[in-house]
């Protein structure tokens, strides 16, 4: 299964690792969307970020 996460907040004023992050998951300006993986690596960084992205599941 996959997972659309789209960043619906700025990463402005909060931590480093949390801006790190929102770029490791290629989101780099609000209304930007990407499609990843349903693996444990992927859902730790969306579970550290998740108060500034939407998370959807997709069915493929």
């Amino acid at each position: 299964m996959k997972k659309k996460v789209t960043q619906i907040r700025s990463k402005i004023g909060w931590p480093k690792d949390q801006k790190a992050t929102l770029e490791a998951l290629g989101l780099n300006k609000i209304g930007a969307s990407v499609i990843v993986e349903d693996n444990p690596s992927m859902i730790g960084m969306i579970t550290k970020v998740r108060h500034l992205v939407k998370i959807e599941d997709i069915n493929e």
